[in-house]
């Protein structure tokens, strides 16, 4: 009985992505296309068998301009994020792919987004944790 309870408790946990997406380590390597240095993910094979789930993360818009239904979230507020020199890395920042358009969104407004993950290690005009069908859930 015990063992049950505990395979439902753990399997009815939400997923929160930024914890585990530290476990990724990051490489520098010379990018022909760019013509200079770029951070590569290594993933480890728990971010790997996240892939294709769906995850919760809750984090600050960040106002960049991205095309359609996209927007930018990080775990820190704008003035400590990856874009702005913060001392994190490249796993401090998501991707985010609605299927409608949002309302807009202020800048460092928290947001709570669900989405499918997909890992980005090849295509430099995304980042490299992508949530795609994503939405806002209320709190």
């Amino acid at each position: 009985m015990y063992l049950i309870a505990s395979l439902f408790f753990f399997s009815s946990l939400q997923v929160s992505g930024w914890e585990v997406f530290e476990d990724t380590q990051f490489k520098w390597q010379f990018s022909d296309e760019l013509g200079a240095e770029v951070q590569m993910p290594i993933f480890s094979t728990k971010v790997e068998q996240l892939e294709g789930q769906e995850i919760t993360l809750t984090g600050h818009f960040l106002p960049l301009d991205l095309d359609g239904n996209r927007i930018i979230i990080s775990k820190l507020p704008y003035a400590s994020c990856f874009f702005c020199g913060g001392h994190v890395g490249p796993e401090s920042v998501a991707e985010v792919s609605f299927d409608v358009a949002q309302r807009p969104f202020r800048m460092d407004e928290l947001l709570t987004v669900k989405g499918r993950l997909k890992l980005n290690n090849n295509d430099y005009e995304h980042l490299v944790f992508n949530l795609t069908n994503a939405i806002i859930i209320q709190k």
